[in-house]
């Protein structure tokens, strides 16, 4: 079904991303004008996830014959979350007051309102691309991309479930969600090299994120040290430990919860709480917090969140993996409601940011928590401080939530649209 790259094996793969995060560093810390110039416009985050994407592109490297994504997201991931919530500052995360969840709803209403609108406005143009009739209505196959953008895969295989769209054309769908959804991460990513002109331009309060950073900054600075080879092992013990413990914990808690029909059916409403990575991030995240309440959390001292900061990285650049960039001409028309359904997304968090005066990072990770999800919201929060990657996981879970009620009501609105187109 794909086409095979040039290199299949995980062990080469794994070792490319490697050189291609250690190249992105390394010229990243250059004293060389032409590197210096060119990260001064173009952040290294993003520059790790487009390469991979480069190379997948070319036919080097593919996600679909590599297991670097999944072991990244389900091994680094929550290891990650463990030890960059492990010094986190609780009260200075709920001081940050209501914004961050007033730009994830209003994230969350731009997929709702955003899918009706792509059909009519691109109903004008090309009737046939939204069209369709019985399990082929696009509509049903769009209902996919709601339930992805706000939920996350259990919401998106719930909405297919439901609305049953054909499955012969599905994987278009799946090519518009990878598409669309990375192209706006990349976007995001990019941003963050400019939030602070961003955030002068929308007259953005963000004494509250710069408070929280400095007093985590403070704290580090007061315990840094030059790590031992017992710390280093006691870190890793800590962050591996607390995934074993998150696995576990989510197979146990699954495992009960399916016996029950509502979590069981994947047309059920709550269908997301029988999804093990679901459970398996809330664990991780919640275990990291408790740690933060021990001696345990002085290890950041020692580099815990440094540590953290690699393997979101290499998450990024597995990520990154997934994103081939010929793969958007195959289906321009499907592509182009994707992207005016991501404009009007992000066209709506801008305009409330504007309003109430939200600073860049709630906005960016308001986005990523609906449409990236758990494994996205992470990266971009942490790209801003690492003491800020929780804000996109407790973001995230409200994502899981609502997702399947949010998207349910916008495939009712794309039924409507699609009518009157």
């Amino acid at each position: 079904m794909y086409a095979k790259p040039f290199f299949t094996s995980d062990k080469v793969v794994f070792g490319i991303l490697m050189l291609l995060l250690g190249f992105v560093f390394y010229s990243e810390a250059s004293k060389n004008a032409t590197w210096k110039k060119f990260y001064k416009y173009i952040p290294a985050l993003l520059i790790c996830y487009l390469l991979p994407a480069i190379l997948s592109s070319c036919g080097i490297i593919s996600d679909h014959y590599s297991s670097a994504y999944l072991i990244a997201s389900r091994f680094l991931l929550p290891a990650a979350l463990i030890l960059m919530t492990l010094s986190i500052d609780l009260k200075g995360v709920f001081n940050l007051g209501p914004k961050a969840l007033i730009m994830f709803f209003t994230g969350t209403v731009g997929i709702i309102i955003g899918g009706p609108l792509a059909i009519l406005l691109i109903s004008i143009v090309s009737p046939e691309t939204v069209g369709g009739a019985g399990p082929d209505a696009v509509w049903r196959g769009l209902s996919t991309l709601a339930g992805s953008w706000i939920g996350g895969g259990a919401n998106q295989a719930a909405m297919l479930e439901i609305f049953e769209y054909s499955q012969d054309k599905y994987g278009a769908m799946v090519l518009v969600d990878i598409v669309v959804a990375n192209l706006w991460m990349g976007i995001l990513l990019f941003g963050i090299g400019k939030s602070k002109k961003i955030d002068e331009k929308l007259k953005a309060d963000n004494s509250a994120i710069e408070s929280l950073k400095e007093r985590v900054s403070s704290f580090t600075d007061k315990i840094k040290r030059n790590p031992t080879l017992t710390e280093l092992m006691i870190i890793l013990a800590l962050a591996f430990g607390g995934v074993s413990l998150a696995h576990f914990g989510a197979g146990m808690i699954t495992d009960y919860l399916n016996q029950f029909d509502i979590v069981k059916n994947d047309d059920g409403a709550l269908s997301f709480l029988g999804s093990s990575f679901f459970w398996m991030i809330t664990i991780a995240t919640a275990f990291g917090i408790m740690l933060s309440y021990t001696k345990a959390k002085n290890y950041e001292g020692a580099g815990a969140s440094k540590i953290g900061s690699i393997f979101i990285y290499i998450l990024v650049a597995s990520i990154g993996m997934k994103m081939n960039l010929t793969e958007v001409w195959k289906n321009p028309g499907l592509i182009a409601v994707g992207l005016v359904w991501m404009s009007i997304h992000a066209g709506l968090l801008i305009l409330v940011a504007k309003l109430i005066r939200a600073p860049y990072f709630f906005l960016a990770v308001g986005s990523q928590a609906n449409v990236g999800g758990a494994a996205s919201a992470p990266i971009v929060a942490s790209a801003f401080h690492p003491s800020l990657t929780s804000v996109g996981v407790l973001l995230a879970v409200f994502g899981y939530v609502v997702g399947t009620y949010g998207a349910i009501l916008c495939t009712i609105l794309m039924q409507m649209a699609s009518k009157v187109a």
